[in-house]
């Protein structure tokens, strides 16, 4: 599969001879759709792509109704608002996730309460969660929402989250940010909870260079976050606001190259899939090295992380990615956990220490639909010469 998608235009790869962790992967549909976009006068954030990438992402997803907006942290902002969170509620988030997601929460004037990980796929642990939501009944919380984050493009375990969250009266809000195209019991990613959010940015399985979009099957939600989206506009002739409202509405041109994207969503997750594969191949003979979720047939494989044991390995994946960096090819660490950043130290968390044993333990490898077969043998041509100054 790999293979046969080769012959790509220059453009498409990287010139600077770096090898990226997930580059944009467009070409001559995007620019196709652009053009129309441009050439049909719909230059100004509404027009006729927009609403057609709502309705198409929907569709794919499995929602009745959806609104596009300029991030996916917009999409978690609104979805929140939608549902009345604000000040003197909690909102329990995993720790190990990107800092969008709690900084949504903030944006509210909530309080992110985190939750530890399974460290068999660094989603959220569902039985810690069940113990933070009957602790905070206890103490008489308001508990405003749980946003599970489906990790690196796996889904969370909905079939046991949802009826822990549904017992406790929670609602909840997905973060699918990073997991477009994944699957959970049959189910796709962004179908889950009240509603859901899904990031384009410019790293993600498919991109809008900059993008997200909110989704639900609840219509009123959904325009509640419309009506928030773009500044809270009342109907009217003249410019009248009675609520605060946001500029997070997204543009026909870049609605245009989204749906290009979506068209070709499911070559780029065989391509990534193919190279998920791969990598599982190459570190299968070396015993403490193992991939995260790697028998996850319905993850989007948006990243392919390794987790290594340098008790077996006698090496770290700190000294793998120095190695790699050496010779121009970019990797990354499992995302710091949130109870470990500074601006959310005083945050309170239930810990069982997974989180944090992946992130010194994990390393995210190029993983991007548009890298080429030559730059592929680079990586694992690398990786084996680092792995043979090792017993």
């Amino acid at each position: 599969m790999i293979s046969e998608l080769d012959a790509r235009e220059p453009a498409r790869t990287a010139r600077d001879g770096q090898v990226y962790l997930s580059a944009p992967d467009v070409g001559p549909l995007e620019e196709e759709y652009l053009l129309d976009a441009l050439r049909s006068g719909w230059a100004a954030p509404a027009g006729p792509h927009l609403a057609a990438f709502e309705q198409e992402v929907a569709a794919r997803v499995g929602r009745s109704s959806a609104v596009a907006v300029s991030s996916g942290t917009a999409a978690l902002h609104l979805a929140l608002l939608a549902l009345g969170v604000g000040p003197d509620q909690v909102v329990v988030v995993p720790t190990l996730t990107f800092a969008a997601t709690a900084n949504a929460v903030a944006y509210t004037g909530a309080e992110p309460v985190f939750v530890d990980c399974d460290p068999s796929t660094g989603n959220i642990d569902v039985g810690l969660l069940a113990d933070v939501l009957h602790r905070l009944r206890v103490r008489g919380q308001r508990v405003g929402a749980v946003i599970p984050v489906d990790v690196f493009g796996a889904c969370a375990d909905y079939t046991e989250l949802l009826p822990v969250c549904e017992a406790y009266g929670v609602p909840v809000v997905e973060d699918a940010a990073e997991a477009l195209g994944a699957a959970h019991g049959g189910r796709a990613a962004g179908s889950f909870g009240r509603a859901a959010a899904v990031s384009f940015n410019g790293n993600k399985i498919i991109t809008t260079s900059g993008g997200g979009m909110l989704l639900s099957d609840d219509p009123a939600l959904v325009e509640r976050g419309r009506y928030l989206a773009t500044q809270a506009r009342q109907p009217v002739t003249h410019y009248e606001h009675t609520d605060i409202g946001y500029n997070y509405r997204l543009s026909n041109l870049l609605a245009a190259m989204g749906r290009a994207q979506l068209w070709r969503l499911d070559e780029m997750m065989a391509r990534r899939r193919a190279l998920r594969e791969r990598y599982r191949d190459l570190f299968a003979p070396i015993p403490g090295v193992r991939v995260l979720a790697a028998h996850d047939r319905a993850s989007n494989c948006w990243l392919t992380t390794i987790v290594v044991d340098p008790q077996s390995t006698k090496w770290t994946a700190g000294q793998l990615a120095a190695f790699l960096a050496q010779h121009q090819i970019e990797t990354r660490p499992v995302w710091k956990p949130m109870h470990l950043q500074p601006v959310f130290s005083r945050a309170r968390a239930a810990l069982t220490g997974a989180a944090e044993e992946l992130f010194a333990s994990g390393l995210t490898l190029p993983s991007g639909s548009v890298l080429t077969e030559a730059q592929i043998d680079r990586v694992c041509l690398t990786v084996e010469h680092f792995l043979r100054g090792y017993p």
